[in-house]
């Protein structure tokens, strides 16, 4: 049998807020015994589970690996607007007039996050 996946893991400063925060964005939620100050939370969404550690190094580049996030509900522009609204930053926009692009955002830590166009934007010309 081969591996899976079980949760992908990001360090932060905070494990507990990050997880708040990621389990708003993904309408997930937090483990039962994940408490603020604790140095591991996780969330658990639809999507898979997120990991997240307390880890005394700040984030100084770019990520190596980030979350490319597919709107269900909602068009790409209004996932923005909302993770705006929770605290999320545009970090780059690349949005096209046609409809087409994505939208580079960061996390309350600075952590970069993609978010594209939803499966209903896709399927129109």
């Amino acid at each position: 049998m081969t591996s899976r996946i079980r949760h992908v893991t990001i360090d932060c400063s905070d494990a507990y807020r990050l997880a708040r925060f990621w389990a708003e964005v993904l309408d997930g939620s937090l483990a039962e015994d994940d408490l603020p100050g604790d140095p591991e939370a996780t969330v658990v969404s639809a999507g898979g589970r997120l990991l997240f550690l307390s880890v005394p190094d700040a984030k100084s580049v770019k990520n190596r690996v980030h979350l490319d996030l597919q709107p269900q509900d909602r068009s790409r522009d209004e996932e923005v607007e909302r993770l705006l609204a929770l605290g999320a930053t545009l970090v780059a926009d690349h949005r096209r007039p046609d409809g087409t692009g994505w939208a580079t955002m960061a996390d309350i830590e600075g952590n970069e996050f993609c978010v594209e166009r939803s499966a209903a934007e896709r399927s129109q010309p």
